[in-house]
């Protein structure tokens, strides 16, 4: 059975986002780059989450939406699957992605993200880009969009060791605007590079917002510390909600850490 809701989630979705790019085309491409988001964006975050549901049988629900502002901001998830990057886009009014440049270099899809005006950052280039990506971001917030960035950069398994990069520090330093952390994880149910996808339910825990205004550093040590803290009580509740799902090796070892109250990242080492 769960070999063929695999099959079924993972066909409905990339035919299914193949087919709706290419049919909405005319109007995605013709209409306001807002009402694009409203209408094209947001509704593929509807579509996954409900193939995930139906298919998958992955529920999820959301605590602490009342955190999430209408106006400019900087939402930081944990990042662990391709289903991080979609499953809030319906609740986000108008949000801008900083992401890798080979992303916007693709055909179709690339231009799906220039239309709204997504960052595209060269992870291989230093300094002067970072720069160019605080400007260009900054004029994108100051329209009242909110940014959204993974801090650690790229997908970590669920309980892997942080590894947060200093460019979230920079651009708190030069928005001036609130930072949401937000942790989840969906990588339990939808795990990187995995063919298998698995049922269940978890929580997106929206936590307080972190104000403008704290020195730099100091931000930066409270965002991992806010953020590991949440995320492991966070992991310990979704995998106690699920008994039926199987851990990677990397995951059991956190909760078994934590589960002994120990430090686990001093038992990860």
């Amino acid at each position: 059975m769960r070999l063929l809701r695999s099959f079924i989630f993972n066909f409905v979705f990339y035919v299914g986002t193949a087919l709706r790019m290419i049919v909405l085309s005319p109007f995605y491409f013709s209409v306001s780059r807002e009402r694009a988001y409203r209408v094209v964006v947001q509704g593929w975050g509807r579509f996954v989450n409900r193939q995930m549901r139906w298919w998958a049988g992955a529920t999820f629900e959301i605590e602490g939406l009342e955190h999430l502002p209408d106006g400019p901001c900087i939402i930081v998830p944990k990042h662990q699957s391709a289903w991080d990057t979609i499953l809030l886009l319906p609740w986000i009014p108008d949000s801008v992605f900083m992401l890798k440049r080979e992303l916007i270099e693709m055909p179709l899809f690339g231009w799906y993200l220039k239309k709204q005006r997504q960052i595209a950052v060269d992870r291989a280039a230093k300094g002067r880009n970072m720069a160019d990506a605080i400007l260009r971001t900054k004029a994108e917030v100051e329209t009242g969009r909110q940014l959204i960035i993974f801090p650690e950069g790229t997908r970590r398994p669920p309980g892997a060791l942080p590894e947060y990069k200093r460019g979230i520090q920079k651009l708190y330093a030069n928005l001036d605007i609130p930072v949401i952390p937000v942790v989840m994880h969906p990588g339990l149910f939808w795990p990187r590079g995995s063919f298998w996808r698995y049922g269940g339910h978890f929580k997106v825990r929206v936590l307080e917002p972190i104000a403008p205004g704290m020195e730099p550093k100091a931000f930066f040590t409270h965002l991992v510390e806010t953020m590991e803290r949440e995320s492991d009580q966070l992991l310990l509740e979704t995998v106690a909600a699920n008994p039926q799902l199987p851990l990677p090796e990397i995951t059991q070892k956190r909760v078994d850490a934590l589960k002994k109250n120990a430090n686990p990242l001093a038992e990860m080492r």
